[in-house]
């Protein structure tokens, strides 16, 4: 269960990098958009892990090693952005969030079970 501390700064963090996506994300990732859909803090606030879903890409893990191989560029900016809030910048660990992709799989399932022929009760 995380604080109230933990998620007000999680919120922080989240608009921040949003806003960091928003404007050089297509140095990083071009012609991809960049969401970041959930942030968890560690309760010592020094770890943060943010999780990123990906449109207009094929390949998520590949644009997931991107993000990462510029980790501390992302760090650097964040801070610039939250130094009169914070007193440290976290630690950023970048994650796919596969909820999208979760939730597609289910819809099919559901539907092909929804179009099978149902065996008409007998009792």
């Amino acid at each position: 269960m995380e604080s109230k501390r933990q998620q007000k700064f999680a919120g922080v963090i989240q608009q921040d990098l949003a806003a960091i996506f928003q404007r050089e994300g297509m140095n990083y990732l071009p012609h991809t958009l960049v969401t970041i859909t959930k942030v968890r803090v560690t309760p010592d606030l020094a770890i943060a892990r943010v999780f990123l879903s990906f449109f207009n890409n094929t390949d998520n893990q590949t644009a997931l090693q991107t993000i990462k191989m510029h980790a501390s560029e992302i760090r650097y900016k964040l801070g610039a952005r939250i130094k009169d809030q914070a007193r440290i910048v976290p630690q950023l660990e970048f994650f796919v969030d596969d909820t999208s992709e979760y939730v597609e799989r289910m819809d099919k399932i559901f539907d092909k079970i929804s179009k099978e022929d149902r065996q008409p009760d007998t009792e």
